[in-house]
């Protein structure tokens, strides 16, 4: 089915192009043009800005439904509300748990990634690893007895999905945590640094050997201070690192948020939405990872005091940045271009080229989203 997609203004990585015409064929874009196009189903966009789709990294769970308890239902029903929101693909991202959590996501991941849906959804592009190797000083919402060391022998169990990327967040300062790193460089994963507290000379040690990106930047780690580097300053002047950030203006003052987003370009910026399970459930008290969880007035807020996570998409980023005077083109990168690029799927999505797979969004002069397709399975928002 040949799907032509009318009067788009184009989102690229530079520029907007007006009164464009774009052709879906076999899930993938195959013709940009400003002329028109012929197609079986011709959808006009109004004029409005068609992008790439969103791409989260780091998500946890939505509406009710935590990632580490979720069987193939309940991550397609996350998908299904992901997608509603402008993600097109996303990495289930678990915390510390029983290793039976681990087979039993694994085992969940592999059956919706061998799922034909019927309606678009969010693609599942793999798995997200957070904090088993991690720094017991920043835990932050995590839970330490479930933390590891690493031997040398720990990666061999842990389960891995059989297509897709594998994504590890961990502290390079832990116990054989080096090493650590080497082992998942070895064996395809993408390395982040986060909940740590390394100093500098571990954090260069650990880009060396291939850590090059920093979770949810400024938390859970040690921050700038004037006589003291920080693993926050480290990555503000480390010229190959990139980190993602939660733009919820909760995680991190708007203007500390601009700030770091300006200094790092938004080249090298990923957005996160670290949602955790009662996102899109409003305020309330919540049971997850074992204790209770308050969300009021979208903050969230553990039993130990810390945040625990937060209730937003990457929509909301997305606004949020554009109200920090980002453009449009510059939130796109940062939303989708640049989760790509660290995924290494940077031929396959995350811009609007001829060739990739037709994940797109579509958003009017106010940012609301009006419109979504995913390869050729499309719905629109009213």
């Amino acid at each position: 089915m040949k799907i032509a997609l009318e009067n788009a203004t184009l989102v690229l990585q530079n520029q907007k192009l007006e009164k464009q015409f774009v052709l879906v064929e076999n899930k993938k874009i195959s013709k940009i043009s400003s002329d028109r196009i012929e197609a079986e189903t011709k959808i006009d966009l109004n004029g409005n800005f068609l992008l790439a789709g969103f791409i989260d990294i780091h998500n946890h769970g939505a509406i009710g439904i935590d990632v580490n308890q979720a069987d193939t239902q309940g991550l397609y029903e996350i998908s299904k509300f992901l997608i509603s929101k402008g993600v097109t693909a996303w990495l289930p991202t678990l915390v510390p748990d029983e290793d039976e959590v681990y087979h039993r996501l694994v085992q969940a991941i592999d059956e919706l990634t061998e799922f034909e849906p019927k309606e678009p959804i969010a693609k599942v592009l793999g798995i997200h690893y957070e904090g088993i190797f991690a720094n017991r000083q920043m835990c932050g919402a995590l839970r330490p007895e479930f933390f590891k060391t690493f031997t040398g022998k720990e990666l061999e169990s842990l389960p891995t999905p059989r297509k897709g990327a594998k994504m590890m967040t961990m502290a390079p300062e832990i116990e054989g945590g080096l090493e650590l790193i080497e082992k998942l460089k070895q064996s395809g994963w993408i390395v982040s640094i986060g909940h740590t507290k390394a100093n500098k000379e571990t954090l260069d040690e650990a880009l060396k050997r291939g850590a090059k990106h920093l979770t949810h930047f400024f938390n859970a780690m040690s921050g700038i201070h004037h006589r003291e580097i920080g693993v926050a300053g480290w990555g503000l002047i480390s010229p190959t690192i990139t980190f993602d950030i939660i733009a919820d203006k909760i995680h991190v003052h708007p203007e500390i948020l601009k700030l770091a987003c300006e200094i790092k370009t938004p080249d090298k910026v990923l957005l996160i939405s670290d949602s955790i399970a009662p996102t899109g459930l409003g305020d309330g008290i919540f049971e997850l990872w074992g204790e209770k969880i308050q969300v009021l007035k979208g903050k969230t807020k553990n039993a130990r005091g810390n945040i625990a996570g937060s209730v937003i998409t990457l929509i909301d980023a997305f606004k949020n940045m554009v109200s920090l005077g980002f453009s449009i083109e510059e939130v796109a990168k940062m939303a989708s271009t640049n989760a790509a690029k660290l995924l290494n799927l940077q031929n396959q999505m995350g811009s609007i080229e001829i060739g990739k797979t037709a994940n797109l969004v579509a958003i009017d002069e106010n940012l609301k989203l009006t419109f979504a397709i995913v390869g050729d399975k499309f719905c629109f928002f009213r």
